[in-house]
């Protein structure tokens, strides 16, 4: 089980310097197979840094997990700003959750960052604090339901549950092309665009003031 001593917070360089030693170790020789020393040797700092900083490698792996996590999270966070503010007109919604889409599906869902996160969900989830362990966790889907809600309070649609329409847009955009092809990588798949606009349609079918 994870430490439960008192960690330090320490030099955000040296907190940072492990945490991308630690990632690459963790990559490239598995978990069980890198040791706190050669993190500590990569890193460029003492074993004992390491210990104070995170106190054992389980917390180690899961802090690595967290930090990408909370990468792909500000990645939302600017694709939201970027595509979803300036929306004065429903007119203009298509276009934008379109575009909104398709940034995630590159930017994010096709990124290294993401596909790391994946591989050591999937081949670490042992040492991890529980199965299925998401450092995401309901993060994005909320972020959305906040612009969804900004939406319908300026009457561009009608959304009586801002948590449950944004779990729906999200199933019907990344989800359907994760489900038909296997992923939402819209850099690699061009089938995933089009997936993406129905889904978007469809949204906008079900949530336009008036259709409820």
């Amino acid at each position: 089980m994870p430490t439960t001593k008192t960690l330090r917070e320490g030099s955000t360089p040296k907190r940072a310097a492990i945490l991308a030693a630690a990632r690459e170790l963790f990559l490239s020789d598995g978990f069980d197979r890198s040791s706190v020393d050669a993190v500590a040797g990569r890193a460029g700092v003492s074993k004992r840094t390491v210990y104070d900083y995170f106190g054992d490698k389980q917390t180690l792996l899961q802090a690595v997990v967290d930090s990408i996590g909370r990468s792909l999270i500000a990645t939302i966070g600017r694709t939201l700003d970027e595509t979803l503010t300036d929306v004065t007109e429903f007119t203009e919604l298509e276009d934008a959750l379109v575009t909104f889409s398709m940034t995630i599906a590159t930017d994010m869902l096709g990124s290294g960052e993401y596909a790391t996160l994946q591989r050591l969900v999937r081949t670490e989830s042992g040492h991890l604090p529980h199965r299925g362990y998401n450092s995401m966790a309901d993060t994005p889907d909320e972020a959305i339901a906040e612009r969804f809600a900004a939406f319908a309070a300026a009457g561009l649609l009608e959304v009586p549950d801002p948590r449950l329409a944004a779990d729906q847009f999200i199933a019907l955009t990344f989800g359907v092309a994760l489900d038909r092809l296997g992923s939402a990588n819209a850099t690699e798949d061009a089938r995933v665009r089009p997936l993406v606009v129905e889904g978007v349609r469809t949204f906008l079918r079900a949530y336009r003031m008036g259709q409820r």
